[in-house]
């Protein structure tokens, strides 16, 4: 009498999680932000972080220890 009852607990608890329909989908999201706009700017402020690396590295090997 115990195994026929548990299985029919099982069976019916089986109904209660079976897969619901999936959630709408979400709003999209907002657009990547172009960096085409301030190209040049960003191309200027590498380069001059560049020399600043550079001069800062030739400071540092030509101070003899």
């Amino acid at each position: 009498m115990n195994k026929i009852l548990s299985v029919l607990v099982f069976i019916s608890a089986s109904a209660y999680a079976a897969p619901k329909e999936p959630p709408p989908p979400g709003t999209p999201p907002p657009p990547g932000l172009p960096i085409d706009g301030d190209w040049l700017g960003l191309l200027i402020m590498a380069m001059l972080f560049g020399l600043y690396k550079i001069y800062e590295f030739k400071l540092k090997t030509k101070t003899p220890m």
